[in-house]
């Protein structure tokens, strides 16, 4: 059962305004749980959520005059990356350092005051259902799934950016290595125009790159190649996690930026509404191989199961495996005439029931474990090439463990039944 998390000690940062240019300066400070991420600003206490944001212009902006805190995005895809629930930023400015335009001086900061992790259960956020938000060329949307994954891609019409894409499975140690570091850019021709409209005040060639017609004016600042895919990842994990929770989704997005993302932060807060906060979406879910490898903790060449299919909360999942020719076993099993080992098609069955149950947020970490396997029949061989669909029913559902029912077939023909009891115990 993952738990919420804070920081263990404050830690501040002080620098310059992106688009204010204003001397600012930021604290973090622990907060205890269900406390969520809140500002501190001239003793008024500011809460992050999607239903504030008042600007979108080259940055999200929370709350409304003296209570505005502009360029949140970086702060919070920070939070969101490292897991952090509860914090308190105190802010004497009216928006944070910018830094070098990424969020690693945020990170670092976390990093240099430790995470401590908290009683309370940490509260997850999965769509109930496919959620899209549209608007001229641009789309963002997100699927219920195990895992937070983003797909996405941006195209210019430029000969320095034209047409990036990049599609990537988010956890603590990927944000902080391949999110984190990648900085905000801007084309040399918007310069005059942000001016114009009073932002860009603190940006310089030290926390933005600068796209010219002839090429990058400060390209010894970039970490990566496709650093503007990799910032607008940032920024689209900062915005969602204005709704306040760790999100489980498979997202796509393609030309999105400030406007659409925190768009789909307001579908996924009215979602949360109508369904009463549901922490877990309502099916059907889909799990790639990934989203498998994310739910339970097999792995090749012990993972029999390619795909899963949630077709009912907490009871029933359809799972997927296509027998392929090359499999370790068949070298054993036999060599003359291969064969799936039957205690394979029982072992492929209860990884799918692990899936469906470990896929649920108050269970994902913990180790499943065999009980006791109960009538077991086998009604024909399964051979090379053959896709197994693996249906799972749980009949009896519990925190520590539980029975299941289980049918694998090879097209419409049933290949093996039986039923089985499982424990599920913490890692630890």
């Amino acid at each position: 059962m993952a738990k919420q998390r804070t920081i263990a000690k404050d830690v501040s940062l002080s620098g310059i305004g992106l688009h204010t240019g204003q001397k600012t300066s930021i604290t973090f400070k622990p907060a205890p749980a269900n406390a969520g991420i809140f500002f501190m600003k001239n003793g008024v206490k500011i809460t992050p959520a999607a239903g504030k944001v008042s600007s979108t212009v080259r940055g999200t902006t929370i709350g409304e005059g003296e209570n505005a805190i502009n360029t949140v995005e970086h702060l919070m895809a920070t939070f969101a990356g490292l897991g952090i629930d509860n914090i308190c930023v105190e802010i004497t400015a009216d928006e944070p350092p910018i830094g070098d335009g990424s969020a690693m001086p945020f990170v670092k900061m976390i990093e240099e005051a430790g995470i401590i992790t908290q009683d309370a259960e940490k509260k997850y956020y999965t769509p109930s259902t496919k959620i899209v938000y549209c608007e001229n060329d641009v789309k963002v949307e997100a699927l219920p799934s195990g895992r937070l994954k983003v797909s996405a891609e941006i195209e210019y019409d430029h000969p320095f950016i034209q047409k990036q894409r990049m599609e990537i499975v988010i956890d603590e140690e990927v944000f902080k290595k391949e999110i984190a570091p990648a900085k905000t850019y801007c084309f040399d021709y918007e310069i005059e125009q942000l001016e114009a409209i009073g932002l860009a005040k603190g940006g310089s060639l030290k926390n933005a790159i600068v796209i010219g017609e002839n090429g990058i004016h400060n390209s010894e600042i970039m970490t990566f190649k496709d650093e503007f895919i990799r910032h607008k990842i940032l920024d689209l994990l900062g915005d969602l996690y204005l709704i306040g929770r760790p999100i489980k989704a498979d997202i796509t997005s393609f030309c999105g930026g400030h406007t659409a993302n925190t768009a789909l932060a307001k579908l996924f807060a009215k979602d949360m509404e109508n369904t009463a906060g549901e922490l877990v979406s309502e099916c059907p879910m889909e799990l790639d191989l990934e989203g498998v490898k994310a739910a339970i903790p097999h792995r090749p060449p012990f993972l029999f199961v390619d795909r899963v299919t949630i077709t009912e909360k907490e009871k029933t999942a359809v799972g997927y495996r296509m027998i392929r020719p090359d499999e370790w076993f068949f070298k054993g099993h036999f060599p003359e005439r291969p064969v799936l080992p039957g205690v394979l098609m029982v072992e492929a069955l209860a990884q799918t029931a692990c899936v469906l149950l470990l896929s649920k947020p108050d269970w994902c970490g913990k180790l499943p474990f065999f009980m006791g396997i109960n009538n077991v029949k086998f009604r024909r061989p399964v051979n090379p090439g053959d896709e197994l669909t693996l249906k799972i029913e749980i009949l009896r559902p519990r925190m520590r463990g539980g029975k299941a029912a289980g049918k694998a077939y090879v097209g419409d023909v049933l290949a093996c039944e039986c039923e089985f009891t499982f424990s599920l115990v913490e890692k630890q």
